[in-house]
């Protein structure tokens, strides 16, 4: 981590096949069982869907480096942060914490809402540190497929 400033801007078009490639990185990390194998593209179509309805995505850089990204729904009350993702170099390095704070200057948030996948322990203890709570406990059932 450098002393410099860490630069948060909202993304334009162009940066639509950079959010999509954090995007696959976030997926993977996290083990998200829904996506399936979603290619480039369709991340890349995904991610222009969300910015083309009402959602703005954030990047985050510092000397002229991306570190991370964040995607967020202004349409909803509060406003729910969709995707949060620091690059695997830069983790356990303060950026998370800092990126975070900066989307709250710079997007004029006061109260964020988020899901975090039950598995995802890093990613619980990580939001717990910012000062989120637990208010709910998403479910979700699926018949299992038996093996042939």
């Amino acid at each position: 981590m450098t002393d410099e400033p860490l630069r948060v801007r909202i993304c334009k078009y162009e940066d639509i096949e950079r959010l999509a490639r954090l995007n696959q990185q976030l997926i993977e990390d996290e083990g998200y069982d829904r996506s399936g194998r979603i290619s480039l593209e369709g991340l890349k179509d995904r991610m222009s869907e969300f910015i083309h309805s009402g959602y703005t995505a954030y990047i985050f850089e510092e000397g002229g480096e991306v570190v991370g990204y964040a995607l967020i729904n202004r349409r909803s009350d509060p406003v729910r942060l969709r995707q949060f993702f620091i690059c695997r170099d830069r983790r356990r390095q303060g950026y998370g914490h800092r990126a975070f704070q900066e989307l709250l200057k710079q997007a004029g948030l006061t109260t964020v809402d988020l899901d975090v996948l039950a598995w995802n322990k890093v990613g619980i203890e990580f939001w717990k540190s910012l000062g989120f709570e637990t208010r709910s406990i998403c479910m979700n059932y699926a018949v299992k497929k038996q093996k042939q």
